[in-house]
């Protein structure tokens, strides 16, 4: 039994005691995302995995971190607080795949002005929804209640996770060659990224958030915009294990198509896409014609319909958007890696 207790910590806006109800709450789903490699439960200093090394030749850890940024300030509007954690973890798993690495484990980070027990197993709730989606474990977190610092009401969330990767199977575009196919992964909606511009244009904190829109096909503002994060593990994973030559990856995050496809190309390579190869969803042409953004701007800030991209030899392009399908991906041939400086053409 936990007798920790203090009664001045307390008076100065620190409940440890709802630390413990929360950890009480979240055990469970935290244990259902474990897989082979982790040791130990929930409640040490550190999270322990032993991964499982066997036939890889030298073993590469692959990292990655992120938040959900602004995108919170949907889920404070609309009280809905269960699936920001999928976005987080998709924010880090999606950039490890992209270097051909399979999420080992997560852990997270979540700040707040006060600790709510019910709120905080609602994050972690996504948060292990996510776990599973990427076929990683949730062995660690933090939660930091910081009155004074944070609105009682708000919180931020961020976390990281650790994959691991063969040297020899390590994506990084070495073998991307003139004349490879562009693959598109098709996007969820937003993600998480762009939401400051999204809560400027669309003036969230007034805006009506819950009423269907025929525009959106029927579904409301806020629901549409907190639209989890796609992950894309299990897909790029499919094609790896089927033999599927990726030759490069482009996580679509901040920055849009321009600067994340360039990251993907190798030099005097550059990629060709083509705006009519895939459908662009209702919110983004929402977004656009409310803001009067330019249109270039749109596709240098959000991910417009692909939420990743992908490289493979032409000869392999359909069996790949065969194999997505089979996944459960909405998948297009957008493009080709073409002749250039590095940089991606949209025409």
């Amino acid at each position: 039994m936990n007798e920790s207790h203090s009664a001045s910590y307390a008076a100065a806006g620190v409940d440890v005691t709802a630390g413990y109800e929360a950890v009480r709450r979240i055990k469970p789903m935290v244990e259902s995302t474990y897989i082979p490699g982790v040791m130990g439960t929930l409640g040490g200093f550190g999270g322990m995995f032993a991964p499982d090394l066997a036939g890889m030749k030298k073993p590469v850890l692959v990292s990655g971190t992120d938040g959900v940024g602004t995108k919170l300030k949907l889920a404070f509007l609309m009280d809905k607080h269960d699936t920001v954690g999928i976005d987080c973890v998709a924010m880090c798993v999606n950039d490890i795949i992209c270097g051909g690495a399979s999420p080992l484990f997560f852990l997270d980070y979540i700040a707040c002005g006060k600790n709510e027990p019910g709120r905080i197993a609602q994050i972690v709730a996504g948060i292990t929804e996510g776990c599973r989606q990427a076929q990683c474990a949730l062995v660690g977190g933090e939660t930091a209640e910081m009155p004074g610092f944070y609105p009682v009401d708000e919180y931020d969330l961020a976390g990281f996770s650790v994959g691991m990767v063969d040297e020899e199977n390590i994506i990084d575009g070495r073998k991307l060659a003139q004349g490879d196919a562009l693959i598109g992964l098709a996007s969820s909606g937003v993600h998480s990224n762009g939401f400051s511009l999204v809560r400027k244009v669309l003036h969230i904190e007034h805006a009506d958030l819950h009423t269907p829109l025929d525009e959106l096909g029927g579904r409301g503002l806020g629901d549409t915009l907190l639209t989890p994060t796609k992950i894309y593990v299990k897909a790029v994973k499919a094609l790896l294990a089927a033999g599927i030559g990726i030759h490069a990856v482009s996580h679509i995050t901040g920055g849009g198509f321009y600067e994340n496809v360039p990251r993907m190309m190798a030099e005097g390579l550059a990629a060709r896409i083509r705006l009519d190869a895939f459908p662009c969803p209702p919110i983004f042409k929402l977004i656009q014609r409310l803001g009067n953004i330019p249109e270039r701007d749109m596709y240098n800030t959000f991910n417009m319909g692909v939420g990743m991209v992908l490289a493979v030899p032409a000869g392999q392009a359909d069996r790949a958007l065969d194999l997505l399908k089979e996944a459960g991906e909405e998948a297009y041939r957008i493009g080709d890696v073409v002749s250039g400086g590095g940089g991606v053409e949209l025409v």
